[in-house]
């Protein structure tokens, strides 16, 4: 099991099993958001994820269009797990304690539109745009 939680923590959650893959998300949208080149994340099934605690200081925004989203801490802005679809939940992988051992980025998503100052310097298999 890996604990997580937003940088304050308030917010926090498990996931059961182990973990090893992660997205990295390099689209404007994710940019914006993070202010960085991007996201990872990890994506797993509903029933392996728990909240533990703090779940009333979670916000939402959603872009007007389409289905992006981001959760974050009403305390400290932290980004935090959401709905990746009906199945599964995405986790930022910067919000895990624990259990990151084997974490290994395997898919670069959205390197279509990535920053010119973005360079990808790992083994991870590149995607112009989004998989399923």
């Amino acid at each position: 099991m890996a604990q997580g939680s937003c940088s304050c923590g308030a917010v926090r959650f498990e996931v059961d099993g182990a973990l090893s893959d992660v997205y990295l998300c390099h689209c404007s949208i994710c940019r914006r958001s993070t202010g960085a080149n991007g996201i990872a994340v990890l994506v797993v099934a509903n029933e392996r994820f728990r909240w533990t605690q703090g779940e009333d200081q979670i916000a939402r925004w959603s872009k007007p269009v389409g289905d992006w989203h981001t959760q974050f801490c009403r305390v400290c802005g932290a980004k935090l797990p959401g709905e990746n679809d009906a199945a599964r939940m995405f986790i930022p992988a910067g919000s895990l304690l624990d259990g990151t051992e084997a974490l290994r980025v395997v898919h670069h998503l959205f390197v279509g539109s990535k920053a010119a100052w973005d360079l990808i310097g790992d083994t991870g298999q590149q995607h112009e745009q989004r998989i399923e």
